[in-house]
């Protein structure tokens, strides 16, 4: 308005109005003279006002009724140039704001005048409008006329009249309420507005205010008007239109609502005037039926009206949206009637138009809120929320329906429209589509219905298009398409509203509530919070009842709609959008924990995911049940869940196998299925957290696809497009293998989000995988199909990000992978274990808060079902088990702590029957512990890792697994001795925690081995397993597991305590032996053809026995040596006695077994403990003084200090020695406890002794016979143990002795080991048993020679001894009925068994005895026990034989021999003589001397001159020896004896010819020299002047005689043979003989003359004489032999030729 209250402007108003004046003057000048004059007086009349007034504008105001009535005047005269000129100059007043009430009044009237005449209607228009829109001073009457006449106009002829009535009349209804609002605002702070309803006085319109006042007649008689009644206020309407009616009504209603909603005035006329009027209206519409037979109602239906009905609607819209707090009831009718305009029988364009203000109210979700409040919530109300939704489901449903067929016209037309055309046509060119490229238009297709998507509004806003068709009387044709078009999109906003208003609430709740709550527990103390708390949960209680009951009065029908139009759809875009409003009500409907709509929501994509009639258990199970079979009720329709339809109008773009338990040929997938795949995926990565149990659908469908599209797992779980396994199954478009990575990706996508998951969806989410992967288990069973693997993969992959909270669901999780573990199909079951070791490794590596290390109890957890693996006995799981193990050790080795006993257990559990593959992963994980992490592990675990070495030891499935952790516990040993103290110190540390919870608990500790301290226990354990090894089947672990104890033993032992070695010795050690022995002694002893493979076996191993016998050596002499080198340890002990004793029964069971291997070790064993000095006497080192002078303090004070618990030095010397008893004083053992033990010892070594050689009763192939090697080292034994029992050794003892040496060597030799052990027969070598034998009576000899007087009485026995091995030498000893071959004519392989060569062994003894003889002649024993006669005796039996001896060696010894004993023992005899101890001796002699002088044995053939001579003067010396030591103390001698001499040595110097010419006898006349010495000796003592007795010299003489006539007969019978043989030589044997007679006849001869001449008888010359004339004679003989002989014997005779004197005569008489 300052434009026009300018002074300017005022003054530019005044020129113009003095200049509109001045023209309506000259107009009227002719015509309308009163006019002019009024104009004139006009002019003066403005310019007076303007001349006296400041404020021009009031002025003017104040005289407008003069200043505008010559204007009025003017328009009075009709004529229309006039008019136009007034009434442009009245509007220009107006502008100004210059006319007064009156004024207004006369130019309304005026203009009706105009009106009337219809003159300048379209400047009449106008100037009311100018008139009422500059001010408001037109009230009332003037208003409601100046309305009529806009009114009035709108109904004229002219259409453009028309036209702008109808736009004035809008404006100015506008106005009216325009200035009740500024009347309003302008009284606002006075009084403010209440809302007041119910007030039922219509008529009360006093209280209101003058503009008020207007606008309520003004909407009042619109109302009346529609209505066709008459109005109250608007008086002078002529006609008025329904159509204009309402549409005035509607804007109003629209512009102004807030005038209703404050004037309790208008709220009543809303409700009793406008409500009742629209239902009125309706009526027609609601009765309508189309095609129903007009004859069978009575009256005519009127048949609904396009604008009216569209108004009406357009008009109901405005009442729901404005005022639906006012009229709750109102509303609910309009709605109702609303969802019925939807019914198929209704006009299409009725539906359409219906179907428009649906969607306006579905994009008001608030609205619709409190619909839900207002009518679902409450009890007998309509549901109306729930029926507008069922509505459009029904609708939808319906339009896919064929209409009904009652009118024949409409229903062909409809088939026309619907059906008929466009059926075939979309769904031949979409067969076009999916080969040709033509581009379909988005459309949705059921069953043969084709139905296009048209494009219609913006998402979110309801643009109506038929509600917008003001202009139309007919109702517009429907394109196909358009209802459907719009209630899709209502049923899309719908879902997006409410789902957008309810989470946004939600969220507010939800941000809103925590920090109150924080807030309350903060400030709890004030009141005021607490309230605020109450208030808002109750507020959210609300909230949520709401939010509760609109989804669920909603979800079915959405549900069904949308399920709906998801399988009709053939549109990308609108395949999505259903999806996402599925989606959206899914997750909304998680989130409000309303499970049942959720699981039906998601059951739907599940199946739109799945090709048709895909057999999914799960989307048929109980929670779809509710879908499935059930109809939902939707307006008495009865509509059936639409299941998706088989023809498929999809392009396919992949196909794949079903998983299922059958095969059941493929199945395709098209896009529309990839797409809800994808929503699927979607839903669950974004709203898996409300998915809760429905996790179970979601994941079975995911695995369904990903089956059918051949996804299959790689590491980490992550799904990977493969190949599927079998058949043709899998084909893919290229399509969709580029969308295989994005899926695949989504997948993996979807389970790392599970780690934003809280934990309870977690565990909804793990369980889900769980059944899921369990069904897959159940399909697997039985056939050897690929499994799916899809929950396995997954199950992985969630574990794996959900590490840093693996405890809430490391349970379930590995529980179930466990059980996959078990599966009998091997991928299944693969997958599992690859899916349990990457969790656990992942667990262990994962950087935990708090670490690890310091929550034992997670990593325990963790490591638990790698532990559980081990009672699956599928052997690849158990491989998995073990690589898995593998690598944790090379990962975390050094921290697993309190780990270890279940890794150390997992290696443990492994069977030997498990495969060599899995037995040798297991121990490549013992090794890398052993050689690592043995300092890394607790104490505790060592003895785990012990036992687990043991138990590879025992695996017999791979030897050199066994032999490799036998190498393992030397290791583990060499590592217990080097950390000893720090492993002691830890180990005692934790003992006595145990100690003190076993005491609490009232138990008692229970650990192998108790009593002992820890760390000896843990030696023990150690001893322990290397002993069950050492009774391993196999005899290579045997040999190396004992080699192993008996090493750790020797190297290690001094660590332990004094007291633990009892156990050492009676629980490990003997145990050992005890069950060693047993083994051995049952062992089989079939041959063991090979061992395994091609290894060829030696021959001293093909059995089993000869290996056992083997690991009994190593034992026996590891435990051996075991007691001799730590006497010093055991024999303090206690019962060293005990243990003694048993040692020695060992000792005497292994050398009496039938093994020479075994016996002979045993053996070995036995020296090696006799060698065993007590330690007083111990010195090793021979510089070292005696030990007891050692200075005892100094040794205390360098190794015990007040806190050492043990030297750990590996050291056994004496101070060693000392210093480990420092706490007492040195032992000393017990000399009378030592002896007992070395006569224990001396009664086990008979025991063997005698077993041993006792010959056995039969004899056949297997009969045993000792070994010389063994029987060897039995002899040796002795001497050492003499050194310690001498003291106590008596004759019975020796003669036990004897026997077991005279059993020794009498036993043979087998053929087959004769070769190494007999000597060649010709040498004469000792067999080292003979030597052995020997020696051990030499050391008891010596002993005896030194020993006290009373040990002499043993001299006999041995001299005994040795005699009878003597007599060996010609009479070989039996061995029982044993046959022994002599080696001479033996064959090896003819005799089983060979006698040795006895000689050289008869040789020796015979020599010993001649020493010993020399030695022992004069003792008293040896003269009381005729040792001396037996000697004789012995020897006679090889003299006698001498050529006959086994060896010629023999009777030479003996002949030596005897003259050596002789040369001693004779003098001794004489002495004795008057004692008659010898007198039995002298025949013996006799008789010995006798044979070997005249023996029967011939001499051998090949015997040389040499030879010869050398034997005859071995008998010279015997002579010679007669001569010398016994003929000359012939008075000493028995006479008998004297006499057998003589005669012996009368036969010795001439034999008696005998009649046979025998080689031997002339052989022996031979011995010349013989002869000769036994001539001399005789004669010698014939007249020798020793001759005491007559009687001696008579038998000296007879002897002579009788030699002399032997002589002269020989000679006689020469010669007489000599004559008779002519030329012919004689036989060589008489000329020897001849030859020897006549040299003996010289010999006579000689000796006569040595020999005193008194001594010789006289008869004697007589008859030598006598024999020279027969010698004479033989002078003629023709041998030079003889000649040469008898020139010999006749030279001597020259000494008798001398003259006769009377001594001749005298030697005759």
């Amino acid at each position: 308005m300052s434009g026009t209250n300018s002074p300017e402007a005022v003054k530019k108003l005044l020129e113009n109005m003095q200049s509109d004046l001045r023209a309506l003057s000259l107009e009227c000048k002719k015509k309308f003279p009163p006019v002019k004059e009024a104009a004139e007086s006009g002019i003066i009349k403005v310019k007076t006002i303007a001349a006296r007034n400041t404020e021009i504008l009031a002025a003017l105001k104040e005289n407008s009724s003069e200043v505008v009535q010559p204007f009025l005047m003017g328009c009075g005269t009709k004529e229309p140039k006039i008019t136009q000129l007034c009434l442009a100059a009245i509007q220009r007043l107006m502008s100004h704001e210059v006319v007064s009430e009156t004024a207004a009044g006369n130019i309304i009237n005026m203009l009706w005048q105009l009106m009337e005449n219809s003159l300048e209607e379209l400047k009449l228009l106008q100037t009311v409008l100018v008139l009422l829109t500059t001010n408001t001073v037109v009230h009332d009457e003037a208003l409601s006329k100046a309305i009529v006449l806009c009114f009035r106009l709108h109904f004229t002829k002219d259409n453009i009249t028309n036209n702008t009535a109808a736009a004035t009349v809008r404006q100015v209804v506008t106005v009216v309420f325009e200035r009740m609002v500024a009347e309003d605002e302008r009284h606002k702070d006075i009084e403010p507005p209440v809302l007041i309803q119910g007030n039922s006085n219509r008529r009360s319109v006093s209280t209101l205010k003058p503009c008020a006042k207007d606008a309520y007649m003004l909407f009042q008689d619109l109302c009346q008007l529609v209505n066709a009644d008459a109005p109250y206020w608007l008086v002078g309407m002529t006609e008025m239109t329904r159509t204009f009616g309402l549409e005035l009504l509607e804007s109003v209603l629209n512009d102004f609502p807030q005038v209703f909603l404050q004037h309790q005035e208008f709220s009543f006329l809303l409700k009793e005037r406008v409500c009742p009027l629209v239902i009125k209206l309706f009526s027609p519409n609601i009765k309508f039926r189309q095609g129903s037979s007009t004859s069978s109602s009575p009256a005519p239906v009127e048949k609904p009206y396009f604008p009216i009905c569209m108004r009406l609607l357009r008009v109901v819209s405005v009442l729901i949206k404005q005022f639906y707090s006012l009229l709750v009831t109102e509303c609910e009718i309009f709605l109702s009637l609303l969802v019925k305009f939807l019914d198929a029988d209704k006009p299409q364009w009725l539906r359409a138009v219906a179907v428009e203000s649906i969607h306006r109210l579905c994009v008001q979700p608030q609205l619709l809120r409190s619909f839900c409040q207002s009518y679902d919530m409450k009890q007998h109300s309509t549901k109306v929320f729930r029926d507008i939704v069922n509505a459009l489901g029904s609708f939808i449903q319906s339009l896919f329906l064929v209409p009904p067929t009652g009118n024949p016209a409409a229903a062909n037309q409809a088939g026309n429209n619907n059906a008929g055309g466009p059926v075939s046509a979309p769904a031949s060119s979409g067969m076009v589509g999916i080969g040709g490229g033509v581009t379909l238009l988005p459309a949705f297709e059921y069953r043969g219905t084709w139905i296009p998507i048209l494009t219609i509004t913006v998402q979110g806003s309801a643009k109506a298009t038929y509600l917008e068709m003001l202009d139309k009387v007919e109702p517009p044709t429907i394109p196909e398409g358009y209802a459907m078009s719009v209630a899709f999109h209502c049923l899309l906003d719908l879902v997006r509203g409410i789902t957008t208003m309810i989470e946004g609430e939600l969220g507010e709740v939800e941000t809103e509530c925590p920090t109150v709550t924080e807030g309350a527990n903060s400030q709890s103390s004030e009141q005021h919070d607490e309230q605020s708390v109450s208030d808002q949960a109750d507020k959210e209680t609300v909230s949520r009842a709401v939010w509760e009951e609109m989804v669920s009065a909603c979800w079915c029908g959405l549900l069904a709609a949308l399920s709906l139009l998801l399988d009709a759809s053939t549109d990308e875009a609108a395949t999505e959008n259903i999806l996402k409003a599925e989606l959206t009500m899914a997750a909304l409907c998680g989130r409000l924990g309303l499970v049942t709509s959720r699981d039906a929501f998601i059951t739907a994509i599940c199946k739109g995911s799945l090709p048709p009639h895909y057999a999914l258990t799960v989307l048929n199970a109980t929670t779809a049940a509710t879908l499935s079979n059930k109809s939902y009720s939707i307006q008495g329709h009865s509509v059936m869940m639409i299941s998706p339809s088989s023809e498929s109008h999809q392009q396919v773009v992949a196909v794949g196998q079903p998983l299922a338990v059958q095969p059941q040929g493929t199945v395709m997938l098209t896009s529309k299925n990839i797409q809800c795949m994808r929503t699927l995926l979607n839903l669950a990565h974004c709203h898996g957290a409300v998915l809760g149990t429905s996790w179970q659908l979601v994941l079975a469908t995911l695995q369904h696809l990903v089956w059918i599209l051949g996804l299959k797992p790689s590491g980490g779980g992550a799904l990977k497009p493969g190949r599927a396994v079998e058949g043709p199954s899998t084909v893919l478009t290229t399509a969709v293998m580029t969308d295989l990575p994005v899926i695949s990706n989504i997948l993996s996508r979807l389970f790392e989000s599970s780690q934003y998951l809280d934990d309870v969806s977690l565990h909804h989410l793990i369980n889900a995988l769980c059944s899921l992967s369990l069904e897959a288990m159940d399909m697997a069973y039985g056939n050897n199909k690929e499994p799916s693997l899809f929950a396995v993969a997954k199950l992985l992959e969630t574990g794996l990000v959900n590490m840093h909270r693996i405890e809430i669901l490391w349970r379930p999780l590995t529980g179930h992978l466990l059980e996959v573990c078990q599966h009998p199909n091997s991928r299944m079951r693969e997958w599992g274990a690859e899916a349990l070791t990457s969790l656990i490794k992942a667990g262990l590596t994962f950087n935990h808060e708090p670490p690890l290390s310091q929550n034992q109890r997670l990593q325990l957890l963790l490591l638990n079902p790698l532990k559980e693996m081990s009672s699956i006995n599928h052997p690849d799981i158990r491989l998995k088990q073990l690589e898995c193990v593998l690598q944790i050790l090379q990962s975390q080795g050094d921290s697993l702590g309190p780990g270890w006993p279940l890794v150390l257990g997992v290696m443990g559990a492994i069977r030997n029957d498990q495969g060599e593959s899995l037995i040798r992963t297991a121990f490549q994980c013992l090794q890398l512990v052993v050689t690592d992490f043995l300092p890394t592990m607790p104490c505790s675990c060592l003895q785990i890792v012990v036992d687990v070495a043991g138990s590879f030891g025992l695996h017999n499935q791979e030897l050199n697994i066994s032999l490799t952790s036998i190498g393992l516990l030397w290791n583990i040993s060499d590592y217990f001795f080097q950390r000893g103290e720090t492993i002691e110190k830890e180990l005692n540390k934790e003992e006595a925690a145990q100690q003190k919870q076993a005491e609490e608990k009232g138990v008692s500790l229970n650990r192998p081995f108790h009593p002992a301290p820890p760390f000896d226990c843990l030696w023990l354990c150690l001893y322990a397993k290397l002993g069950e090894l050492c009774v391993d089947p196999r005899p290579a672990v045997r040999k190396s597991a004992g080699q192993t104890l008996f090493s750790t033993i020797g190297a290690h032992g001094t660590l332990l305590q004094h007291s633990t070695w009892h156990t050492v010795i009676w629980k490990v050690l003997f145990h050992l032996l005890d069950r060693v022995r047993e083994s051995s002694t049952t062992a089989d002893k079939e041959k063991i053809e090979s061992g395994g493979g091609n290894i060829l076996i030696h021959h001293s191993r093909d059995t089993a026995e000869k290996q056992w016998a083997e690991t009994w050596v190593l034992t026996l002499a590891g435990v051996a040596r075991i007691f001799n080198t730590r006497r010093y340890l055991l024999q303090p002990l206690g019962d060293f006695s005990r243990a003694w004793d048993v040692l020695l029964d060992h000792i005497q069971s292994a050398a009496l077994s039938k093994n020479n291997e075994v016996s002979l070790a045993a053996l070995k064993s036995f020296q090696e403990i006799l060698q065993i000095v007590s330690p007083v006497r111990d010195s090793e080192k021979p510089e070292t003084p005696p030990v007891v002078n050692v200075p005892v303090p100094v040794l205390m004070g360098s190794i015990s200090g007040p806190g050492l618990s043990r030297p750990f030095v590996r050291t056994d010397s004496i101070g060693d020695k000392l210093g480990r008893y420092s706490s007492e004083p040195p032992i000393v053992t017990d000399e009378l406890e030592d002896l007992s033990l070395w006569w224990a010892a001396w009664n086990a070594w008979y025991r063997i002794g005698s077993e041993s050689t006792k010959p056995p009763i039969t004899f056949d192939k297997l009969t045993f016979i000792p070994s010389q090697p063994f029987l060897t080292a039995l002899i040796q034994i002795f001497p050492a143990l003499y050194q310690h029992i001498k003291a106590g050794f008596n004759m019975d003892d020796l003669h036990k002795l004897g026997v077991i040496l005279h059993s020794a060597v009498s036993v043979p030799i087998s053929s087959d080991a004769s070769p190494f052990i007999l000597p060649s027969y010709t040498e004469a070598v000792l067999t080292s048993l003979q030597e052995a034998v020997l020696t051990a009576l030499d050391v008891l000899q010596k002993a005896i020679c030194v020993g006290p007087e009373n040990m002499q009485i043993m001299y006999p026995a041995i001299f005994d001894q040795l005699l009878a091995f003597v007599e060996f030498s010609c009479k070989p000893p039996q061995y029982g009925q044993l046959e022994t071959k002599h080696i001479a004519n033996a064959k090896y392989n003819q005799a089983e068994w060979v006698a040795l060569n006895y000689v050289p062994f008869a040789e020796r003894s015979l020599e010993v005895v001649v020493d010993l003889y020399q030695k022992t002649a004069c003792h008293k024993a040896v003269v009381n026990e005729k040792v001396l006669q037996n000697i004789i005796k012995t020897l006679r039996v090889p003299l006698s034989l001498k050529y006959s001896c086994p060896s010629e060696s023999t009777w030479k010894l003996a002949v030596a021999s005897l003259l050596k004993v002789l040369s001693i023992g004779l003098p001794v005899a004489r002495q004795h003589a008057s004692s008659g101890k010898f007198d039995s001796m002298w025949p013996e002699l006799a008789s010995t001397l006798e044979d070997f002088l005249f023996t029967k044995s011939i001499p051998p053939d090949n015997l040389s001159i040499q030879e010869f001579q050398r034997n005859e003067s071995i008998d010279v010396e015997v002579v010679q020896l007669i001569s010398a030591e016994i003929l000359p103390y012939a008075n000493l001698i028995p006479r008998a004896f004297v006499g057998q001499m003589m005669t012996m040595l009368n036969r010795g110097s001439i034999h008696s010819q005998s009649s046979s010419f025998t080689e031997a006898e002339i052989d022996i006349r031979l011995r010349e020299e013989f002869s000769k010495m036994c001539f001399e000796t005789l004669l010698q003592f014939s007249f020798s002047n020793k001759v005491t007795t007559p009687q001696e010299g008579y038998i000296s003489r007879m002897a002579l005689s009788v030699l002399l006539k032997r002589s002269q007969d020989v000679l006689h019978r020469y010669i007489e043979d000599e004559r008779l043989s002519g030329k012919c030589p004689l036989p060589r044997q008489q000329v020897t003989e001849i030859i020897f007679v006549l040299k003996a006849v010289s010999t006579l001869i000689d000796s006569l003359k040595k020999t005193q001449p008194e001594n010789v008888d006289g008869n004697t010359w007589a008859q030598v004489i006598a024999l020279y004339p027969t010698l004479v004679e033989c002078i003629t003989c023709s041998s030079s032999e003889v000649c040469c002989a008898l020139k010999e014997a006749l030279v001597p005779f020259k000494d008798f030729m001398q003259p006769p004197a009377s001594k001749v005569q005298n030697g005759e008489s």
